[in-house]
């Protein structure tokens, strides 16, 4: 499974267990307006940081934070490669 794929899998998982109304995952789907809570977040974070075992919000030496699911994506792609 790519890595996109894995994410949005994370996406819809926890949108269905935490009972909230995902939007269309799309690379260009803002973040904000996913559907998702701040606990949301937090638990795919954690999942793939479980899976993968990164976690590029604290590797990161700049405050980033993605804006967009591309941008999401991105930034574990670039995180896996380090």
């Amino acid at each position: 499974m790519n890595l996109q794929a894995m994410i949005f899998e994370q996406f819809e998982q926890v949108a269905r267990e935490q009972d909230k109304k995902l939007g269309k995952l799309a690379p260009g789907m803002v973040l904000l307006e996913a559907g998702l809570d701040s606990l949301c977040f937090a638990i795919i974070v954690a999942r793939l940081e479980d899976n993968l075992g990164v976690d590029p919000f604290t590797m990161s030496e700049d405050v980033f934070f993605p804006v967009t699911l591309g941008e999401f994506v991105k930034f574990y792609e670039d995180a896996a490669i380090t």
